[in-house]
């Protein structure tokens, strides 16, 4: 159980015509939540528009969930990270996670496989720029420093910029085992997408076993108030049969597993198979009430009064509410929280 559950806002992917959350963001830094988290994928970046947040804020924290490894060098991922925690004064937290091989391979052009000791190595080097202990060097094999051949003349290089903190926070994106206990390792937080609060210890119980004192579980959770439950069910499943069918290769779907995991393979593999036929409005029908129910917090205000004492009981640390925009109910919400 959660000594203080804490809440923040995950406001996603930056879309078009532009979609500024500005006013949500400072609607939840007066309400008195803890963090702002963005997102990318295969279009909009997560520091351009946390920035834009940062610079009108004062308070809240700025978190990516997440920013993918291979769309950086990790130095530059590193220098992103230290820039905008001066300029915000000391407010970031560095989501990252590996992504999955299409859009590694099929978007940023590198290579997926080995995604646990890429992240170790990346992870290395990023805290290398940070510490500015020596010049930065790493035997590689993935991110070797200074680069092996090319013009041969490379140097180990420290950061010109002090940072106002040497170790800003990490958190990883992970939905397998292996790079679930990964982050209790390396990493101060767990960043999941789609989890049950009551499945977290029979599901990733072993992958926590071994997480420090301390460490944060940020858990981003679809919210929507409403007296339509079953219009509410509707709208959750559509980013899970995005996920399940659309993020990731038909053989090889981390998200699919996951809901697999959660008991709903069978149901999970009718979704990617409408999904991939392009019935995606039959992929929608086909996520079952169950699952979309249990990883949201959705109905009339009373009924997500009562489900969010799952999450109290759970090691959840900070619910990432995604999909509110006013402030009268981001404020009934942190209301509830607080008893």
């Amino acid at each position: 159980m959660t000594a203080e559950l804490k809440l923040g806002i995950n406001v996603g992917y930056w879309q078009r015509d532009p979609e500024d959350q500005t006013e949500t963001v400072l609607a939840a830094e007066r309400c008195g939540y803890d963090s702002v988290f963005t997102a990318e994928a295969y279009g909009s970046d997560a520091f351009t528009p946390l920035a834009w947040y940062a610079a009108r804020t004062s308070r809240i924290k700025l978190g990516t969930a997440v920013v993918q490894m291979s769309a950086r060098t990790p130095a530059a991922t590193a220098m992103h990270a230290l820039t905008l925690d001066a300029l915000s004064g000391g407010r970031v937290i560095l989501g990252l996670g590996a992504s999955g091989p299409q859009v590694v391979e099929g978007w940023y052009g590198q290579p997926f496989p080995k995604p646990l000791a890429r992240t170790r190595e990346y992870l290395d080097i990023v805290r290398q720029v940070w510490r500015r202990e020596e010049p930065v060097t790493s035997e590689g094999p993935h991110y070797p420093l200074p680069y092996p051949g090319g013009a041969g003349l490379g140097k180990p290089l420290k950061s010109i910029v002090h940072p106002v903190r040497p170790e800003i926070p990490v958190y990883l994106g992970a939905e397998g085992p292996k790079n679930v206990a990964l982050s209790t390792e390396v990493a101060q937080g767990w960043l999941p997408l789609f989890v049950d609060p009551e499945q977290i210890e029979p599901v990733f119980g072993a992958s926590l076993a071994n997480r420090p004192d301390g460490f944060e579980i940020a858990a981003t959770v679809t919210t929507i108030v409403t007296d339509d439950l079953a219009s509410a069910l509707e709208f959750a499943k559509i980013p899970l049969a995005f996920y399940i069918g659309g993020m990731g290769a038909k053989d090889r779907n981390f998200h699919l597993d996951l809901i697999g995991r959660l008991g709903y393979a069978e149901q999970a593999q009718r979704v990617q198979e409408l999904f991939l036929d392009g019935r995606r409005a039959e992929a929608i029908k086909a996520v079952p009430d169950d699952l979309a129910d249990s990883i949201s917090l959705l109905g009339p205000i009373g009924r997500i009064k009562e489900r969010l004492q799952l999450w109290r009981d759970s090691p959840v640390s900070t619910v990432l509410i995604a999909g509110v925009k006013d402030e009268p109910t981001l404020r009934a919400i942190r209301e509830m929280v607080d008893g």
